[in-house]
């Protein structure tokens, strides 16, 4: 599908149950829509989604006006947003940020700023809290996907990321995605 294609993207969100997925997978299909993108998980009982669907302009009329009775049925809060794909306006190295720590409020924060104020993009971030081994203290994990401008210099990104995780207690990676 072409970067200008254009689509629907949409969030759902409820109490997490067996057969959510295939149900509101089947209603995309039987549609004639394709999912392109999704990022699904369920959390503490709860179920959200984010996805990106394409189809013709037919497909995806016949698909919005079926979401409300879809959620209703499935018990899911659905959001739509019609949208086009957009170009970067600069070419994007896509490089992964993996962060683990002892637990603390304001990591991720701590992190968001660090790029925001360089203004990279952080395209994904995913979070987990677990037990350390051995000692069972709380620890936290991030790890993010940036869209690094092609004419950053990575080395001296990468060198003051490293020194600013130090200064943070942070353990870091920083590297390009594979």
């Amino acid at each position: 599908m072409s970067n200008e294609a254009e689509s629907i993207v949409l969030t759902a969100s409820g109490e997490d149950k067996v057969g959510l997925v295939e149900k509101l997978t089947r209603a995309i299909g039987e549609a004639g829509c394709n999912i392109e993108e999704s990022r699904m998980t369920a959390m503490a009982g709860q179920f959200a989604v984010l996805m990106r669907v394409t189809g013709s302009w037919d497909a995806l009329a016949k698909l919005e006006s079926r979401l409300p009775g879809v959620g209703e049925e499935l018990g899911l809060a659905i959001v739509q947003r019609r949208t086009r794909g957009t170009k970067a306006e600069r070419p994007l190295i896509p490089y992964v940020v993996e962060v683990s720590a002892l637990d603390q409020p304001g990591i991720v924060n701590s992190l968001a700023n660090f790029f925001a104020r360089l203004r990279i993009n952080i395209e994904s971030l995913d979070t987990d809290a677990y037990p350390a081994p051995h000692t069972g203290a709380p620890m936290f994990a991030v790890r993010m996907t940036l869209g690094i401008p092609a004419d950053a210099h990575i080395a001296t990104l990468r060198g003051d990321f490293l020194d600013y995780c130090d200064g943070q207690n942070l353990d870091a990676t920083f590297e390009p995605v594979r």
